[in-house]
């Protein structure tokens, strides 16, 4: 069990303490509901804690397959959409992972399984939608259809 500590600061702030590191997170809510937006909001860690772990299972994947593929390099960007009507919820996560690689690459399906399957995007409610999209840019890739 990992713990976390956090203390809510006042004007809509708190402030994270990751037990194990002693490493600091502070959170704000967003300017549309009454933040000043000047930091990750809950909902923000959520969409980013998505692409995050996608991208570190599919190095976890490669490591413990000895895989023949480095992964540095590989990039994402995520895209968080609310609900417009209340209670005031995530609908949709886009995320669009970057990887220097073919898309002939022979280990292609395995690392977008192994992203697919990342324990957060298993642990999102079933009614968050999850657009995840792949683009493999490295040598021999193929054009864009």
């Amino acid at each position: 069990m990992v713990e976390i500590s956090l203390t809510y600061e006042g004007g809509f702030r708190c402030l994270s303490t990751h037990g194990p590191s002693g490493a600091l997170l502070p959170t704000d809510a967003p300017k549309d509901n009454l933040g000043q937006g000047e930091a990750f909001s809950p909902t923000d860690l959520t969409a980013t804690s998505l692409a995050a772990c996608m991208l570190t299972t599919m190095a976890i994947v490669a490591e413990k397959k000895s895989l023949q593929v480095d992964l540095a390099g590989v990039t994402a960007r995520v895209g968080k959409h609310m609900t417009a009507e209340p209670p005031r919820r995530i609908a949709k996560v886009e995320v669009e992972v970057n990887l220097p690689l073919s898309d002939v690459h022979p280990d292609r399906e395995v690392l977008e399984q192994a992203a697919r399957n990342c324990p957060v995007s298993l642990s999102l409610h079933p009614g968050v939608e999850q657009a995840v999209t792949f683009v493999w840019r490295g040598p021999g890739a193929r054009a864009p259809k």
